[in-house]
């Protein structure tokens, strides 16, 4: 079982930039692909970035390709995601998944496929 906790999240001006993190517990962290989702009120929850056990590969949505990126560390047993150009719609509560074993291409974007989840941080861009 691995347990997820996510940090970093606040309230940032539009254009900013903030790193979350998400600590993870467990000693067979490096067997897990990561994911980052977020979700608006009002809103379903969305993909945001995905990342493979080893950190050779990585995935984002069209949303925010070129603005975030996801990285691991895999000796911190700690996935990061840096946010930048941040924009107003970037608001949401972000969360990060854990999925045991690879990370299929096709259901990588969805809720349902991880195994574990975090219990999210907070984002909030101002204009």
């Amino acid at each position: 079982q691995v347990q997820l906790v996510e940090s970093g999240g606040g309230l940032v001006q539009a254009g900013g930039s903030l790193r979350l993190s998400c600590a993870a517990s467990g000693r067979t962290f490096s067997s897990y692909a990561m994911g980052w989702f977020r979700q608006a009120p009002g809103k379903e929850r969305e993909f945001v970035a995905a990342i493979t056990w080893s950190g050779g590969s990585t995935y984002s949505a069209d949303s925010v390709r070129g603005r975030f990126t996801i990285s691991r560390d895999n000796a911190k047993n700690t996935v990061y995601l840096q946010m930048n150009s941040l924009k107003p719609e970037d608001t949401a509560v972000y969360y990060c998944a854990a999925k045991y074993g690879g990370l299929n291409l096709v259901q990588r974007a969805s809720a349902g496929y991880y195994d574990y989840w975090g219990q999210g941080t907070q984002v909030t861009v101002s204009s």
